[in-house]
């Protein structure tokens, strides 16, 4: 008997099965890419997601004055480190587009989620996206 005999056999099963598994989830996130992928690149997802962000730039700017003072807080918490003030600040953000709500949690019911841009833009937004973290 070779060594590691019964032992070295009775993981076989187990190997195939694990092998197959992580070939049955690769084939699942390539198919999930794929239909994805299809989706965004169609020329009329593409404008709406146009349309949103002007809508959601335009609204942005609109609400600038009565939020603005919320941005500047929140600056200051992050420059200051005011733990205090961020956490009470909204967790909705949207990573992707580098926004990041600077509202007092629990706005939602009364106000949509307000911040400004990476760069530097206003922007409001209703709502919570994948990529929320």
């Amino acid at each position: 008997m070779p060594a590691g005999g019964a032992a070295a056999d009775s993981s076989a099963p187990d190997r195939v099965a694990a092998a197959v598994e992580e070939h049955a989830r690769r084939r699942a996130w390539w198919e999930a890419e794929t239909a994805i992928a299809a989706v965004v690149s169609d020329p009329e997802v593409r404008r709406l997601g146009e349309e949103i962000e002007r809508a959601e730039a335009l609204l942005g700017e609109e609400l600038r004055p009565r939020f603005q003072s919320f941005r500047d807080r929140y600056d200051r918490a992050v420059r200051e480190a005011e733990l205090d003030t961020l956490t009470r600040t909204c967790h909705g953000k949207h990573g992707r587009w580098g926004r990041i709500c600077v509202l007092d949690t629990g706005h939602d019911s009364t106000a949509p989620h307000w911040g400004t841009t990476a760069e530097g833009h206003p922007v409001a937004w209703v709502g919570s996206a994948p990529d929320d973290d």
